[in-house]
């Protein structure tokens, strides 16, 4: 992808370096509020749990300053920049605002709206906080799961993330979600992969104009993303597990048509709500096997 030229979003956020709780250890080598207590029940000094906070936070603002310009970040920084100018192109074209979401990187765990995120989870958005959050360790695992980490794979990752915020935006997250308890599991599941196709399609609307304002694409690079994307279907990955396949258990749609939705958008590059409103009309054995004009 041609990036050097890219100005990088001033709505990201670096967590990394801030951890989650502090296990508690020997001496005072892990803080925790137990831990702190029990050290002064014993007779500490209080003195020694300041100096010791002030090393610890002193080490993390370190460990925090010295990547905050690390090639990772600014790419996803990048990234999340031409999705803004996408978006609210788009947005602007139909009438609307859009708003911007911000983008965390964190490292082990952080809090969100939606509860605890933690680095297994793998890249997600939350609707209460309107945010994105990744792990860029993500980015290796991603190489294991599908062979690969080229620069337009991890741009459909955030791009997929970003996808799930302007599906926020426009209502089809909350239609999914008011069904939650209201039909079976199998049923939920389904909804959950017309959401996450809708967002592979997105992530392809997105390539697709970002490339017409910047040329930023590459011999090879929606390639790379497809690879990606036919890489972390549910059938692939419950294959790769060593587990059956169960279609009715999976939330994000098989390698095939994960695949075919990025791969429409990409060359398509129709947001409208007429064609976005197909991933919920049309008959969910049909999703992927045709597409309105």
């Amino acid at each position: 992808m041609q990036m050097s030229d890219e100005t990088e979003s001033e709505n990201v956020e670096d967590r990394r370096g801030m951890g989650g709780p502090m296990a508690v250890g020997g001496g005072l080598g892990g803080l925790s509020i137990i831990g702190i207590i029990i050290f002064l029940i014993q007779g500490g000094d209080p003195k020694q749990i300041l100096d010791k906070v002030q090393q610890q936070q002193g080490a993390q603002q370190g460990h925090v300053s010295a990547k905050q310009n690390d090639a990772e970040k600014v790419f996803v920084s990048k990234v999340l920049h031409l999705t803004e100018d996408v978006w609210e192109e788009q947005f602007r074209e139909q009438g609307m605002r859009y708003k911007k979401p911000k983008l965390v990187v964190f490292n082990g765990v952080t809090n969100t709206a939606c509860g605890q995120g933690e680095s297994a989870m793998g890249p997600f958005y939350c609707p209460g906080d309107q945010q994105v959050y990744i792990d860029l360790d993500f980015f290796a695992e991603l190489r294991k799961l599908t062979g690969t980490s080229a620069d337009f794979a991890r741009a459909y990752v955030i791009a997929h993330e970003v996808g799930h915020h302007v599906q926020n935006l426009m209502g089809y997250s909350q239609k999914v979600d008011s069904q939650r308890g209201r039909v079976s599991k199998e049923a939920m599941n389904q909804l959950s992969v017309r959401l996450e196709l809708q967002a592979d399609y997105l992530a392809g609307v997105w390539g697709y104009h970002a490339n017409k304002q910047k040329k930023i694409l590459e011999p090879g690079d929606i390639e790379s993303g497809l690879q990606a994307a036919q890489g972390i279907g549910d059938d692939k990955l419950q294959q790769g597990a060593g587990r059956a396949v169960r279609p009715e258990s999976f939330t994000h749609g098989t390698s095939k048509q994960r695949e075919f939705f990025l791969k429409t958008g990409l060359q398509r590059g129709d947001a409208s709500k007429k064609t976005l409103d197909y991933f919920f009309t049309v008959p969910y054995e049909r999703l992927g096997r045709d597409f309105p004009e």
